[in-house]
């Protein structure tokens, strides 16, 4: 019940503030203002049914905490996806070919702030965060990456190798960057970074979906496997590599922190083992 609760609040919030968002048709000024209002409202219908079923404070979007773990997220978001453009462009398969639009950057940074905080709100911390406390870590790791990679299914250009590949590289790394920082600030600045270099600046697809162009304009060409095709970088397996490898760095940090979470069974026969 609890899990329904969160979940319906928190999608109708997001639903709203992204139909919202999308309504306003990529004009710039509405939409960098439109994204950051739908955060906010999604933000806040996610504290309040948390304290409203969980009785307890929303530690892991607590404001004060916000700057340096969002900092951090975006760091490694701009990271991961400026190490997957370049090995795209070391092969041949990115091009700059000038100045795109500038104003067409803004209105992508708007839409993309609603996006990751409404996407990691409903995955990690609603989905994977309640299913975690039943199954333990790795297999609510398997179970909402799953999910959240095949929720991309519906989209423009999208396959099953797409599907996977976004489990991979965002639906297993976002959730191990819960796990190891046990806040959703760090996701939400990974997600963030990530969706914006793709679209606004680099001005490469994202997940299939159209949106004007971003700071540079840059063409893909080539292998469908390497660049990602229509679908976008995230269809290519230097995107996946990517991911693998930061997800592993995550759970590593996590197992050295301690919070991991195991299987209810597994803690209560260890329990029984070391009484």
């Amino acid at each position: 019940m609890r899990f329904l609760k969160q979940l319906v609040v928190v999608a109708v919030v997001s639903w709203a503030g992204g139909t919202g968002v999308q309504a306003l048709g990529w004009n710039w000024p509405l939409t960098l203002v439109a994204g950051f209002v739908a955060a906010a409202l999604a933000l806040a219908a996610y504290a309040w049914v948390v304290r409203k079923t969980e009785h307890r404070e929303p530690t892991e979007v607590s404001l004060r905490t916000a700057p340096g773990a969002l900092g951090r997220g975006v760091l490694i978001g701009l990271a991961m996806f400026g190490a997957v453009i370049l090995n795209i462009a070391f092969l041949g398969g990115y091009e700059v070919r000038g100045i795109g639009s500038v104003t067409g950057m803004i209105a992508i940074f708007g839409f993309m702030v609603a996006v990751a905080v409404t996407e990691e709100l409903l995955f990690r911390g609603v989905l994977f965060r309640i299913v975690e406390e039943k199954l333990g870590t790795w297999l609510a790791l398997v179970l909402s990456g799953l999910v959240f990679g095949f929720a991309h299914l519906p989209n423009p250009g999208a396959t099953v190798w797409s599907s996977l590949a976004i489990a991979i590289e965002a639906g297993l790394m976002l959730g191990a960057a819960y796990v190891a920082t046990r806040n959703l600030w760090v996701p939400i600045g990974v997600h963030f970074a990530w969706n914006f270099a793709q679209g606004g600046v680099f001005s490469t697809s994202v997940s299939g979906q159209n949106a004007p162009q971003g700071l540079l304009d840059g063409v893909t060409s080539g292998p469908a496997i390497l660049t990602g095709g229509d679908f976008g970088p995230e269809a290519s397996v230097y995107s996946v590599v990517a991911g693998v490898v930061v997800t592993t760095a995550f759970l590593w940090l996590a197992k050295r922190r301690g919070t991991l979470v195991p299987r209810r069974g597994r803690a209560a026969s260890a329990a029984t083992l070391d009484a």
